[in-house]
């Protein structure tokens, strides 16, 4: 595969180190900044899609800002270039409308494979307007920047210096589905769908040689889960 234009990572496993070593820290202060929270606005925290959302946008805000200063303070680069986030140079319009044929394609797949019914993160999440608001907008927006900075943007850049494209294409979504894995209960079905998820969205950040690209086919692709789940329990 050849991509668009050079996405080679020039920091190193090092780095990746040092941004795991972030991740123990960054869920202790993300459990701090809800208690705090639930002090100073007890009746808005009192909401349990607001203290969910607001822990794990905690952490992911947290672990961004680690790669920030590896990235500024280590190599005096720009972050947001650095990590691939740009225009994409081609396949724009694939990352837009690809989304939704993503989702379809692999809920036809799920449907096959005979996958759990189980309730989903949003089932749990939502229970009045205001919940549901929150949930679109971190499902849709704030989920997809976060995760394509750090599995597109810093990881997959990395192994594929290392081990080639499609190893490190594969690699991170492997780490993308394990991510959701406690979400689906384990179930081997959903990790599967989840990580063939993962490679598209990796594979379009290959391509395009734009971590915003796969931000987009991923936030299209929850937005279609979000339309389905919201079209079935009206």
């Amino acid at each position: 595969m050849t991509p668009s234009r050079d996405t080679r990572a020039f920091w190193g496993f090092e780095d990746l180190a040092l941004f795991l070593s972030a991740i123990l820290p960054s869920w202790l202060v993300g459990m701090l900044l809800v208690r705090f929270g639930r002090t100073l606005a007890p009746s808005a925290f009192s909401n349990n899609a607001v203290r969910a959302l607001a822990f794990q946008s905690a952490i992911y805000a947290l672990l961004v800002g680690a790669l920030y200063l590896v990235i500024v303070s280590r190599y005096r680069r720009p972050f947001w270039q650095s990590m691939g986030w740009v225009a994409p140079e081609r396949g724009k319009w694939w990352c837009i409308f690809g989304g939704p044929a993503l989702a379809i394609g692999l809920s036809i797949l799920g449907v096959v494979l005979h996958t759990p019914a189980i309730p989903t993160p949003v089932e749990s999440l939502i229970s009045g307007r205001g919940s549901l608001l929150l949930v679109a907008l971190f499902a849709v927006v704030l989920g997809p920047v976060f995760e394509e900075l750090l599995f597109r943007g810093f990881l997959q850049p990395l192994l594929q210096r290392a081990l080639g494209a499609w190893p490190a294409i594969l690699l991170a979504a492997t780490g993308f589905a394990l991510l959701h894995g406690q979400e689906y209960q384990w179930y081997w079905q959903q990790l599967l769908v989840v990580g063939l998820a993962g490679v598209a969205f990796g594979y379009a950040r290959y391509k395009s040689g734009s971590t915003a690209a796969a931000a987009l086919l991923h936030g299209g692709y929850n937005l279609t889960f979000f339309v389905g789940y919201l079209i079935q329990t009206r």
